[in-house]
């Protein structure tokens, strides 16, 4: 069957999404781009014109993957709610328990972001976005009086830490810890954050 013709930026995401199945199944090191031109049939040749090579493509498909959680964490922190509800939705969907990005994806971009400048950059800038994010609803709660918080930025670093541990500690050593043990400590960091007791936060996240 003939494939149908793709624009250019159709034909770019199209990769990315398969570069991004190929990084799930196969880990960034071993992935190749004859991996990702294999899966959409297509040849090695059409994928370095459109990236030129395997680092570019990596880097590219980790910032489609970071703006598609981006999108998705601005629709939870912008709905029309209190602060409160924004920030505990946002932060069960992130957390390793929720529903958030796949997880073993995002702990191999960190490993080889060590060595891949491209990569860092993207990491970090959906680290400090994420961060940013969190921290701005904080403070509208805070000037909303529905909690007490002195610093949004240090309890959006904090809360971001934990996170990023536990989706380790859950991703790497399946059984370490278990899944509901690890959402009440998220629930109950959250809580001692906003200098809420455990129990406000359901009550009145609700």
């Amino acid at each position: 069957m003939a494939r149908v013709r793709l624009s250019v930026a159709e034909r770019r995401e199209e990769m990315l999404r398969a570069a991004i199945g190929q990084i799930e199944a196969r880990g960034v090191a071993a992935v190749r781009i004859a991996d990702v031109a294999a899966a959409l049939g297509v040849s090695n040749a059409l994928v370095l014109y459109h990236f030129s090579t395997k680092e570019k493509l990596v880097a590219a498909a980790f910032a489609y993957a970071a703006e598609e959680d981006l999108t998705r964490l601005r629709a939870l922190l912008g709905r029309r709610t209190s602060a409160l509800r924004r920030l505990r939705a946002a932060v069960r969907w992130y957390a390793p328990t929720g529903q958030a990005k796949g997880w073993r994806l995002w702990i191999e971009g960190w490993a080889v972001s060590l060595r891949e400048p491209a990569l860092r950059a993207v990491t970090r800038d959906l680290d400090q976005r994420w961060k940013a994010a969190i921290a701005e609803v904080v403070a509208e709660g805070v000037a909303a009086g529905e909690f007490t918080c002195p610093d949004p930025a240090s309890t959006a670093l904090r809360l971001t830490a934990l996170l990023d541990g536990l989706a380790v500690q859950l991703t790497s050593y399946p059984g370490a810890v278990a899944r509901t043990r690890a959402q009440e400590w998220v629930d109950d960091a959250l809580a001692r954050e906003l200098g809420l007791r455990p129990g406000e936060l359901t009550t009145r996240g609700r």
